[in-house]
């Protein structure tokens, strides 16, 4: 395959990924009263694109995703917050995924620390949009939220990997 027509499948599955985290976002959704926020499943796309196709990938999906999916779930007053979150996630995810190989341990520690990175900028954005309780109480359901999109990208991407070539 040349490498116009592999980058070109590159950028079609990145959109394809972008849709999905969005959907993914809108599909399952819990809103969290303490934080005016909500957990749902955005996490698994952008992590999914960060590990099939690297750290500028994870940073659109992320970011864009992140961005959409509040605008268009009435959570606008997150939606630079969560350019900035889900955008550092996808970069460092990817970033830290292609240092990890195929060592395992180190893939679910990339993985994790890109979440841990996400649950600390909501911090802050719960705190600068509410109060400093509102972003202790955030905590533990981005948290969950971040766990879940990992577990979610672990199971998923060595099935795409055995079925497409990017």
């Amino acid at each position: 395959m040349n490498n116009s027509v592999r980058q070109l499948k590159r950028l079609i599955f990145g959109a394809l990924l972008l849709a999905i985290s969005i959907v993914f976002g809108r599909i399952f959704i819990i809103p969290i009263p303490w934080t005016h926020g909500n957990i749902n499943l955005c996490d698994a796309g952008i992590l999914i694109a960060a590990m099939l196709l690297g750290p500028v990938y994870g940073l659109a999906v992320g970011g864009l995703g992140g961005l959409f999916l509040d605008l268009i779930s009435g959570f606008t007053q997150y939606a630079p917050f969560s350019l900035l979150a889900h955008g550092l996630e996808g970069l460092i995810a990817g970033w830290l995924y292609r240092k990890a190989g195929n060592h395992k341990g180190a893939q679910w520690l990339a993985l994790m620390i890109s979440a841990l990175v996400m649950v600390i900028c909501y911090f802050f954005a719960d705190s600068l949009l509410y109060t400093w309780t509102a972003g202790l109480l955030g905590i533990g359901t981005n948290l969950l939220q971040g766990i879940v999109g990992v577990i979610i990208a672990q199971l998923v991407v060595p099935a795409i990997n055995k079925r497409i070539k990017l």
